[in-house]
């Protein structure tokens, strides 16, 4: 349906700096989406993971307990295992040698820090996105006021010069302006909803680690899972 009003008007009667806006938010839209889809995909398949835990310490040793993990690439739980693991036998390997860290610290502090430093190094890679999503919500709804300002001062300009203020005339140039505050508001909702529903499940992930973190720790301590309960 064609119309002298609307979008498609706004973009083919706007000058660079309204252009430039819009291409802005399209791109912001199109990014946020694209990390909103990716870590939602990428969340669900991590807790999946979840379930095999008990797997794990139910295995007969710890070396058939890692065969329970799935997907090796991206199970955090393995790696923590897996990293907890390399830094006990590092210990027992290195404590004959008298080094003067393993002087300071003792098998627990060790194995504390280690395990403290993998489940770090996850919750950092658990974060990719969440700035620019943070960022978008906040400043994309000021990118599209600040477009709606340009259109309404070039919208009045134009009325001015032709000498006419009738309301036909002002409906429309303003009314196309005012969309971009629309295009900014629906920019920023997605992004600021996401990033809350990811961050959220960012520490219900990080939370499981760190229960798991606190087991393995008990258990390359004193040889047993101390039971959290659940």
């Amino acid at each position: 349906m064609n119309t002298p009003f609307g979008i498609a008007n706004l973009w083919l009667e706007g000058d660079a700096i309204t252009r430039f806006v819009a291409i802005a938010l399209l791109v912001c839209s199109i990014v946020t989406w694209v990390i909103l889809l990716t870590r939602f995909w990428e969340l669900r398949n991590l807790r999946k993971f979840k379930p095999e835990l008990e797997q794990f310490w139910r295995a007969t040793s710890f070396d058939q307990g890692m065969q329970s993990f799935s997907d090796h690439a991206i199970n955090p739980y393995y790696h923590i295992a897996k990293s907890a693991s390399g830094a006990s036998v590092h210990h027992q390997s290195q404590a004959s040698n008298h080094r003067e860290l393993l002087q300071t610290l003792n098998y627990s502090e060790w194995m504390s820090r280690s395990i403290k430093n993998g489940i770090d190094s996850i919750a950092a890679s658990l974060q990719k996105g969440l700035t620019f999503l943070g960022s978008t919500g906040a400043t994309a709804p000021f990118i599209g006021l600040f477009g709606t300002v340009w259109g309404i001062y070039h919208a009045l300009i134009s009325i001015s010069s032709s000498g006419s203020a009738q309301i036909d005339q002002v409906a429309g140039p303003i009314g196309e302006a005012l969309i971009m505050t629309a295009l900014g508001l629906a920019v920023a909702i997605p992004a600021v909803l996401g990033f809350n529903a990811i961050n959220r499940a960012n520490k219900l992930l990080v939370a499981d680690l760190n229960r798991f973190g606190n087991d393995l720790l008990a258990y390359f301590v004193t040889g047993a899972r101390v039971k959290s309960g659940e």
